[in-house]
């Protein structure tokens, strides 16, 4: 059984001087420049449309970025009262002008965010009124 290919096209164009390419426009390697050339100059029109706000500066230069330096963890309200150990939870509850001091900082990566946040501080921090709210 003979088998049958579609033609390619350069099978085609064999014998044609410009190849299809035409021979006043020239296929040549990088006629507009490479990559994001002329963005500024003869490719403006297509950055001012697709890409805008492309070129320019944007906020505040800082010179030493460090990103660890302010990493805070969140974790949801909801989840407050149960870090608190049920003894003591129901401690609270007899004497509700007592507040449970909490160190968030080993639970914090454990926890998900949720609608209502709690920035965690590392230390100690206590319950606020919202989580009080929420038993």
């Amino acid at each position: 059984m003979v088998n049958l290919r579609v033609r390619r096209k350069t099978r085609k164009l064999r014998g044609h001087v410009s190849h299809g390419h035409g021979r006043i426009g020239k296929h040549r390697k990088h006629p507009g420049g490479r990559g994001n050339a002329g963005g500024m100059h003869h490719h403006r029109i297509n950055f001012d449309k697709y890409h805008p706000g492309y070129f320019g500066k944007v906020g505040m230069r800082n010179f030493h970025l460090n990103r660890n330096h302010k990493f805070c963890p969140t974790m949801n309200l909801t989840h407050l009262w149960s870090l608190v150990p049920e003894k003591i939870r129901s401690e609270a509850k007899k004497f509700p002008e007592k507040v449970p001091v909490v160190d968030l900082v080993q639970f914090a990566g454990k926890q998900d965010e949720g609608q209502d946040e709690c920035r965690v501080n590392h230390g100690h921090d206590h319950f606020c009124k919202a989580a009080r709210r929420l038993e």
